[in-house]
């Protein structure tokens, strides 16, 4: 490793040559405020907030942009340097909206971060503000451009990192905008309603569409009986909004601070991911022994059943029929579990606490329904909940545990990893395994189907055939594989398909951050949960097994397909 003598700060350091100036700093411990950096993408210095000064220049330099040299000495900390941050930040208050106090980002806002760093304390600029409407077509998201900063972290992540750019920089000047293609509704763009945008927005400029309304509506009506259920991820991240530990296992206070807002019954959608690997295993080895469609996609994100809709529809026979985990729970609560109380279905309002913004536009799909009525009423976002618990002054850290309610809140480590990339198809090839040999897998960790690669590729050895899998991580790696399948270059069997990195545990519904580590710890979270199971298989699940045997008759069956399973659209022109 080459490196270079720089000075920043007064301090002299050895920097390893190629790092730009913020990264060298960071590794003596100095930080330099970005807004627009990203890591991993190649720097665009267009907010020149982390501007340095350096001995011999001129101007101000970006130093997310600018590489280390021998013998540089940089002042990060300068009166000068001090001054012109100050003043962007100002300029951005003065063409932003003034109502803090109200807005979803209050104490979260990067912007705000930056005003209270630099003691801006007055106007002192005044002129023509920007004025625009907010976007709020989606079902999933909502779009403000009054409080965009033009940072472009948005921009960069739909089109660098997810690929599918339904927004981009639009106008010169004054009249930058960051905007959909000609300027329409999310709603007939071509967002896959990810969310990953709102992960990386440093203001409120993008956010989910709130369900809170609908849901504290329906835990006041006397009349409907409450049923909320939880996503794997959920239990791994929540916690970090209460300033416990990174990935930290919250279960038992997660259970109880739900029942204390007034739901009636918790359940776990573990319990539908269980069904789930039930129902999408049966299908795989039908394919397989029947000549069927084969490689056959996984069908539990909906960020990706909208993308290959929208974009590749020729290939849907290649999607797996069943319903996402959470659906297919809200299916049987307003069928099954409807039968066995004897309470009207349509006197019960599920609620899904997700870490996924699109949950909420797959909710209102009209072919997720049973008797007209949607298989799940409403979907809250980590974020949301959070706003919920705190609005009902229930302290978090200080709750005692509790255990979900049954049937339909026993699950295995199978269905837990359903939160992370990779853990759909871990948990299908456990099963799968079985049921086609008779054989329990020698290791039930799959680990080349582990860590956040694009692409990941397995094998696995049933009867004496090989089977090959693989496991896409981000919707933005996925153009490759289909490219494949549709020329007759591809001998994968089975497919599972992320649209966020990382998997649902980075899910667009997920507590805000730009830290790969954190990612990296709620996923180790989910891995200890399956470690640590009685049950680490989905047809272990004694629950399903009675289900089945009551209600569904088996894997695959009519009835199992009535509820469980569903159809998909060509939306090339409907989005």
């Amino acid at each position: 490793m080459k490196t270079v003598d720089i000075t920043i700060n007064n301090i002299h350091l050895k920097a390893e040559e190629g790092l730009t100036i913020l990264e060298a700093a960071k590794t003596i411990g100095i930080k330099i405020p970005t807004l627009c950096h990203m890591k991993d993408l190649f720097p665009s210095g267009a907010c020149r907030i982390c501007v340095v000064e350096v001995e011999g220049m001129k101007g101000l330099i970006p130093s997310c942009a600018y590489p280390v040299s021998n013998g540089m000495n940089v002042q990060t900390n300068s009166p000068r340097v001090r001054r012109a941050r100050k003043t962007i930040v100002e300029l951005l208050i003065e063409n932003h909206p003034q109502d803090c106090l109200i807005c979803v980002r209050n104490k979260n806002c990067e912007l705000q971060d930056l005003s209270e760093i630099y003691g801006i304390r007055e106007h002192r600029y005044s002129g023509e503000s920007k004025s625009h409407a907010v976007d709020i077509s989606s079902s999933s998201l909502e779009r403000d451009p009054a409080k965009c900063i033009l940072c472009g972290r948005c921009v960069r992540v739909c089109n660098e990192i997810q690929k599918i750019g339904a927004i981009d920089f639009t106008n010169r000047g004054f009249n930058s905008s960051v905007g959909t293609f000609y300027n329409k509704g999310l709603n007939v763009s071509n967002c896959i309603l990810c969310g990953q945008c709102i992960l990386v927005c440093p203001t409120a400029a993008l956010r989910e569409k709130s369900h809170l309304k609908e849901v504290t509506n329906a835990l006041n009506n006397s009349k409907k009986l409450c049923i909320v259920q939880v996503a794997p991820a959920v239990r791994a991240s929540i916690g970090e909004e209460f300033n416990m530990p990174i990935g930290l296992n919250v279960t038992g206070k997660l259970v109880t601070a739900l029942r204390r807002l007034g739901f009636h019954k918790v359940f776990d959608t573990n319990f539908g991911a269980d069904l789930t690997i039930m129902e999408e295993g049966s299908e795989l080895i039908d394919r397989l022994s029947n000549n069927g469609v084969l490689p056959m996609f996984t069908s539990c994100c909906p960020g990706w059943i909208k993308y290959i809709e929208q974009n590749r529809p020729n290939l849907l026979n290649h999607v797996s029929s069943c319903k996402s985990p959470h659906e297919m729970e809200g299916a049987l609560l307003k069928t099954y579990y409807a039968e066995k109380t004897g309470i009207n279905s349509e006197d019960m309002f599920v609620v899904s606490i997700m870490p996924c913004t699109v949950k909420k536009y797959e909710s209102t799909r009209p072919e997720l329904t049973e008797e007209k009525l949607p298989d799940v009423d409403a979907v809250l976002t980590v974020r949301e909940l959070v706003r919920l618990f705190k609005m009902a002054g229930i302290d978090f850290n200080d709750l005692p545990d509790d255990n979900f309610d049954n049937p339909l809140g026993e699950s295995t480590g199978a269905a837990v990893i359903f939160g992370t990339t990779g853990g759909v198809m871990e948990a299908a090839l456990r099963t799968a395994y079985f049921k086609i040999t008779g054989k329990y897998m020698q290791d039930l960790e799959l680990h080349d189907l582990r860590g956040m690669g694009g692409i990941k590729e397995a094998s696995v050895i049933m009867n004496g055939k090989e089977i090959k899998v693989a496991v896409v991580n981000g919707i933005g790696n996925v153009g490759e594989i289909l490219d494949r399948i549709e020329k007759g270059e591809c001998d994968y069997k089975f497919i599972e398909v992320m649209a966020c990195p990382g998997g649902c545990i980075n899910g667009g519904g997920q507590p805000l951050h730009q830290q790969k580590d954190k990612i990296l710890k709620r996923v180790q979270a989910l891995y200890e949960i399956d470690t640590k199971s009685k049950h680490r298989m989905s047809h272990e699940n004694e629950s399903v097994i009675k289900i089945y045997e009551d209600y569904l008759e088996y894997p695959n069956s009519h009835r199992a397909h009535d509820i469980l399973h569903t159809h998909y659209y060509n939306r090339q022109f409907i989005k």
